[in-house]
């Protein structure tokens, strides 16, 4: 008989089919945890797919093979903590199979071998491999039952329920490829967004690539992002090829509630996300509107180089940086010229132009032309595109003030894509918050956290939101939360910093700034010499001293206040009026986005009575917010 075999800090037990970390039992499937056996049993060995498959399902018993044993797989891998990239126990053989690679203490008594998961039968008459492969079957039958009976899937009617699309495995063996296997996620997670967003809510892109090459367990998971469902899988590509292998896997029990494989063309990839849309509905319990049910049935082809040109610029853009925006502004053209009747890459330049002038430094002059003229013929493409809506939206109300159409839009992208946090973020900061409507817009920002929980630039926005309604202790606590998801996150260290300013809290406010520099790249000495100038200036002379050194400080970037605009704050602060109103003027000119704040910004309250000021909130169109903190 097999003794017990260690490995690390693991040991597989045959007798009790156990595997144990120092001596605790690990939570793993009875699947898995076979197929653990016998790769062990072969250590250093190449198992092959085909091996595998037929080791542990059986020749004769039909499966989605790629799909069940990548999914055997990666519950091992979360079970032995293996990281995909550096691997300590489970080594993936491109297109080929897999190898046990860690050590094992082969103290065995006979050759090692899978463990007998029944008593060996009295009669000598030999078991086949299908009928053992059957028996197994009807186990898992009988254990899912049980959990169904313990578990019972939430019905229909019992309120929203959540999913999160993990981010799908590249398995091609090409890491070039990752961004094909990270745009394939984002696109699934808004095609099950649009089904049904009254009773399905889906986490968005940015908080489940949180969890990319995670090996923490899906309980673990779920429970840090509240979901009822994960779906997960993988794609390969093979030129104009694609294999997409998902399953969809109840929280509650981790039951695995249905699994699937497509080989297709590339240009057939829209029909696979809508048909996996369509079996999670039916999964989870939905009953999709006609109209809904209508397009997800709809047959649709595209070309495969646009839609490869398109998931490249959704990469640019989601970088939210100078390069990935050039990068995703080429993309979105290429993929517009390979295809003009391809509505989302119109969508997504005008996306990635409205959001230009931020995070390319393109002026709003040019940009802000080129994103309404991206959307416009999206829109004629397609008047459903919600992103093309909250762009028009975006722009029209942060660079020509034409707040009718602003609104307008913006609830047009929050109804059609009640799902995307960003047509709630972008309705929330570009028209509710502007107007004075506070509760509303924090609303609107509660909602895009809920269906993006893990995003800092929403959690950090959201601390700017309660600053405008005066609501600084919720503010500082949302900035608080957006510092524990991510310490680094020099944006955020930046608000903190100006609103412990704005509060008169002037140390907190030095400690932040100081943080903020040095992540933001400033040499380490720089950034001490600023800080101790700071503080002796508040020593000095207090608040005045504090404001004076700013203004001192204000060319030396990444500092809060070293635009026009911040420098208007600055001014306004020292009671300098006039230098106040001139760079508002100058920020005015180059339609710097913050200008649609004034209204509600706090630290333009000393500027409020002057004539200069109403008038300047008179020619953006907030004349009549009248917002007084």
């Amino acid at each position: 008989m097999a003794r017990i075999t260690k490995f690390g800090p693991f040991e597989l037990d045959p007798g009790k089919f156990e595997l144990r970390r120092n001596g605790e039992p690990v939570k793993i499937d009875r699947t898995p945890l076979e197929l653990l056996f016998y790769l062990v049993s072969r250590s250093g060995e190449l198992v092959t797919r085909k091996e595998a498959v037929d080791h542990v399902w059986g020749k004769d018993v039909f499966i989605e093979a790629d799909s069940s044993l990548y999914t055997a797989v990666k519950q091992i891998r979360r079970a032995l903590e293996d990281d995909t990239g550096k691997p300590r126990f489970i080594q993936t053989v491109a297109r080929k199979g897999y190898r046990f690679i860690s050590p094992v203490d082969q103290g065995l008594r006979e050759p090692f071998g899978p463990p007998k998961l029944q008593p060996e039968p009295v009669s000598t008459q030999r078991i086949s491999r299908k009928e053992y492969s059957l028996y197994g079957m009807l186990l898992c039958l009988a254990a899912i039952t049980i959990f169904m009976i313990r578990f019972e899937r939430p019905p229909y009617s019992s309120g929203r329920m959540k999913l999160v699309v993990l981010p799908l495995e590249n398995i091609s063996g090409d890491p070039q490829q990752e961004y094909f296997a990270d745009g394939m996620t984002e696109e699934l997670t808004t095609a099950l967004g649009n089904l049904d967003p009254e009773h399905l809510g889906v986490v968005a892109r940015s908080s489940a690539m949180h969890y990319k090459h995670s090996q923490k367990p899906m309980v673990q998971i779920s429970g840090e992002l509240g979901v009822s469902y994960l779906l997960e899988g993988s794609v390969r590509r093979s030129g104009q090829n694609i294999r997409i292998s998902a399953q969809l896997i109840q929280a509650g029990d981790q039951t695995h509630l249905w699994s699937q494989s497509y080989d297709r063309e590339l240009s057939d990839v829209l029909n696979v996300e809508r048909e996996i849309a369509s079996l999670v509905a039916r999964e989870v319990g939905l009953k999709l509107s006609e109209k809904t049910d209508e397009h997800v049935k709809t047959t649709a082809r595209i070309n495969p180089d646009a839609y490869d040109a398109y998931l490249r610029g959704l990469q640019g853009l989601n970088q939210r940086t100078r390069e990935g925006f050039v990068e995703a502004i080429a993309s979105f053209r290429l993929a517009t010229d390979l295809d003009p009747s391809y509505a989302p890459a119109f969508g997504g330049l005008a996306r990635v132009y409205a959001l230009a002038p931020i995070f390319a430094g393109i002026p709003a002059s040019e940009a802000g032309p080129k994103s309404l003229a991206a959307a416009k013929r999206a829109l004629s493409l397609d008047p459903g595109l919600a992103d093309a809506h909250s762009a028009v939206g975006f722009v029209s109300g942060h660079y020509l003030y034409d707040w009718p159409t602003a609104k307008r839009e913006l609830q047009l992208g929050v109804k059609i894509e009640p799902s995307n946090p960003y047509t709630h973020f972008f309705y929330s900061n570009s028209y509710l918050s502007p107007f004075g409507r506070h509760d509303e817009a924090i609303e609107e920002m509660r909602r895009a956290m809920e269906l993006d929980p893990l995003s800092l630039a929403i959690h950090s926005f959201a601390g700017k939101t309660f600053i405008w309604a005066g609501r600084y202790q919720e503010a500082l606590a949302q900035y608080q939360l957006a510092n524990r998801l991510d310490p680094n996150f020099a944006m955020n260290h930046q608000r903190l910093a100006c609103l412990y300013a704005l509060l008169g809290k002037f140390e907190d406010a030095i400690e932040e700034e100081t943080k903020t520099r040095v992540l933001s790249g400033e040499r380490a000495e720089d950034v001490v010499a600023s800080m101790k100038k700071l503080r002796q200036a508040v020593v000095a002379a207090g608040i005045t001293g504090y404001w004076t050194v700013e203004l001192q400080l204000c060319e030396e970037k990444p500092e809060a206040y070293s635009y026009p605009y911040g420098r208007a704050m600055v001014y306004a602060h020292l009671g300098r009026r006039t230098e106040a109103l001139a760079n508002l003027e100058r920020a005015y000119l180059d339609r710097d986005e913050q200008m649609t704040e004034i209204a509600v910004e706090p630290n333009f309250d000393a500027l409020r009575a002057d004539p200069r000021f109403i008038q300047l909130e008179r020619r953006i169109g907030l004349g009549t917010v009248g917002v007084v903190h």
